[in-house]
């Protein structure tokens, strides 16, 4: 394993304002099977397996039913791509961190068309060494096979790495397999929350963490990674 510094990203609603588009596609699809989910259960399931979020949110639904909800809520995503916007300080915390010299990987558990979606939208390529998908696991998230994939990805030990997120699954992910875990509450998920799953500590946005890097255990790593003992 590497003794480069890694850090893993969540995507939707950590580097790409994407969290109330997915509220509203699933909240739709929901309504078209006339099952009732308020949209606030579904905000807390955002960031969670969608396989879990529809056995957890449907009821007794049938497997067909579920299929349905599935692939309408991607749908209806994609049909709302046009309103993607990157979140303050995204692309410039990635370029950053890859300037600095560490890996970046994009630990997403989303299909591959929506990840193709907002990797056009981060605009960031050139900054990121790796990415996982929904193809790379059975189960998403609070599972944490993704953060597993992504430090194979990365070549580096759960030491060696940080995860940045935006919900309490992406929190329950990394530290399940020793990750420390920074949050972000542009997902719209409160600080106590994000702290109870795990945050080593809480910032507003990319931008927010970026200005505060240093203060981090990123920032840490990095500064180790360019003053190494001998």
């Amino acid at each position: 394993m590497s003794r480069a510094t890694a850090v893993l990203f969540d995507v939707d609603g950590t580097l790409v304002d994407t969290n109330y588009l997915h509220v509203h596609a699933w909240a739709r699809a929901f309504r078209e099977e006339n099952i009732d989910v308020a949209s606030w259960r579904i905000h807390r399931s955002i960031g969670m397996d969608g396989s879990s979020l529809v056995a957890n949110l449907s009821g007794d639904a049938s497997d067909a039913v579920q299929q349905r909800l599935k692939d309408r809520h991607s749908d209806l995503y994609k049909d709302g791509a046009d309103l993607i916007v990157r979140l303050p300080g995204a692309r410039e915390l990635l370029y950053h961190l890859a300037e600095n010299g560490a890996r970046v990987v994009l630990a997403s558990s989303a299909p591959e068309d929506e990840l193709a979606i907002t990797r056009k939208v981060l605009d960031s390529d050139d900054a990121i060494t790796a990415a996982t998908s929904s193809k790379d696991v059975d189960t998403a998230k609070p599972d944490p096979g993704i953060v597993e994939m992504a430090l194979k990805r990365a070549g580096v030990a759960a030491d060696r790495a940080v995860f940045v997120g935006d919900a309490v699954w992406d929190g329950e992910a990394a530290t399940r397999v020793g990750v420390p875990f920074i949050g972000l509450r542009c997902g719209g998920v409160a600080d106590c929350e994000l702290e109870k799953a795990g945050a080593q500590a809480v910032f507003d946005d990319p931008l927010d963490l970026l200005r505060r890097l240093p203060t981090t255990l990123i920032g840490a790593h990095l500064h180790a990674d360019d003053h190494p003992t001998t």
